[in-house]
């Protein structure tokens, strides 16, 4: 007879670590509006632009900071880290080998590529508590650079998106986590006769009732064609939607990264299209000295950088991109925190002056705040500061425009501009 021994399973606790959870713990860093250009000094903000973000090394130096805040470390991992261990050689080893094993798993299931498909094995792990530091050979880990895959930017901004309808109160405890992402058609408690050209949504009860008023209940029932009734449903309209980042120094200055919070937003209206209104696009563009259009799978990685606020640039690109799509409506939503700064001349050269409200720079851009208007493309403009210079600007182009403008802060950027999209999405039709 053939007998099976059984052991008991002895997988690592690492193992039953929630990777999406951790991930989500994650997307501060992430997400960080960072510093574009390197090292950058200015004269009254001092030095920027020194952080790492986008190496394994950093992304390493992320999860123990994750991990630490979460308590889901070993009390002789964090003395190590903290630098009150015995400078133990096999505790280390344990921190690097499950620093690759985190990584590697977010590798396989689809949350991150690297560059060289390598995990960077023993880069250096800096201090995650301030008090000291574990030092392995860290080339590999400094050199090798990931990625968020489609599936990760999706994943955030799902999770973003849950947040910020859950803040407006629409989330339930039904079998979707909220009600917003139901694909079904909500239909109207009353029904009314059909007219020709009506979607055949009947109401089959109200049909029949009449039907049998009209000639009795007998068998067969004949139909005519005034006994039919149709559910009144919300008509959706597609809608092409641009948003426009500002990308200028200032969003990371003044000490807090006010573009992260705007990369979130950009991600959750990402995802709302594309499972609740897949008839709609959403196309970003960012501004800064200069304006250009980046894909959806880059946004994790867009960041500002010692740039002006070409805001009219933005606004002309955004206006041929929005005339080349055929929706029902078009729209711009524009995130910025400054005034126009800066203008495109016609030889390709940038105009820039920082001080104050330039009239040429202020002619330029309202000169394409009503070419949008002539379109028939509205500017909803959250502002993200309340500089008079800014409340100015907001107030005539708003003006022209025809648009709305909000002044809002980081923490409710997001609820503000959803409930702006949402509450434009319905009207009522039979």
């Amino acid at each position: 007879m053939r007998f099976t021994r059984y052991t008991k399973y002895k997988g690592s606790w690492i193992d039953k670590l929630n990777l999406e959870n951790l991930l989500e713990g994650l997307s501060d860093f992430l997400l960080n509006g960072g510093f574009a250009g390197g090292p950058h000094y200015h004269p009254y903000w001092g030095w920027s632009g020194t952080e790492d973000t986008d190496s394994v090394e950093a992304l390493k130096n992320a999860l123990l900071r994750a991990l630490l805040e979460s308590g889901q470390l070993t009390p002789e991992m964090i003395e190590e880290l903290r630098g009150d261990g015995d400078s133990d050689e096999s505790v280390r080893q344990q921190i690097a080998d499950m620093l690759d094993d985190l990584v590697q798993r977010m590798v396989d299931e689809g949350f991150l590529t690297l560059e060289n498909g390598q995990t960077g094995l023993g880069g250096q792990i800096q201090d995650a508590t301030g008090q000291g530091k574990i030092d392995e050979a860290k080339e590999a880990a400094q050199t090798v650079h990931f990625d968020l895959t489609q599936k990760g930017v999706d994943f955030l901004g799902y999770r973003s998106l849950k947040g910020l309808l859950g803040a407006l109160g629409k989330s339930t405890a039904g079998s979707h986590d909220t009600p917003m992402l139901d694909t079904g058609i909500e239909a109207e408690a009353a029904s009314r006769p059909y007219q020709f050209g009506d979607t055949l949504n009947l109401d089959i009860p109200a049909t029949l009732k009449n039907a049998i008023e009209r000639e009795g209940l007998k068998v067969p029932l004949h139909l005519d064609y005034k006994d039919l009734m149709v559910h009144q449903s919300e008509y959706r309209s597609s809608c092409a939607t641009v948003l426009m980042l500002d990308i200028s120094h200032s969003m990371v200055l003044y000490g807090e990264d006010r573009f992260a919070p705007a990369k979130r937003v950009a991600l959750a209206l990402s995802h709302l299209i594309r499972t609740q209104y897949p008839g709609d696009t959403l196309r970003v563009i960012t501004f800064g000295d200069r304006a250009q259009e980046i894909p959806l799978s880059q946004l994790g990685k867009a960041q500002v950088g010692p740039f002006h606020t070409n805001t009219a640039e933005g606004l002309e690109l955004a206006r041929r991109i929005l005339m080349s799509q055929k929706q029902d409506m078009r729209q711009i939503i524009m995130i910025t925190d400054g005034k126009p700064s800066a203008v495109t001349l016609e030889n390709g050269k940038v105009y820039t002056n920082s001080g104050g409200l330039d009239a040429f720079i202020l002619s330029e851009t309202f000169q394409q705040v009503a070419a949008c208007r002539k379109g028939g493309i509205p500017i909803n403009t959250f502002m993200l500061a309340k500089d008079p210079y800014l409340v100015q600007f907001v107030r005539k182009m708003s003006e022209i425009a025809r648009g709305k403008a909000y002044f809002t802060s980081t923490m409710t950027l997001g609820q503000y501009i959803m409930m702006d999209f949402m509450s434009g999405k319905t009207r009522r039709a039979g």
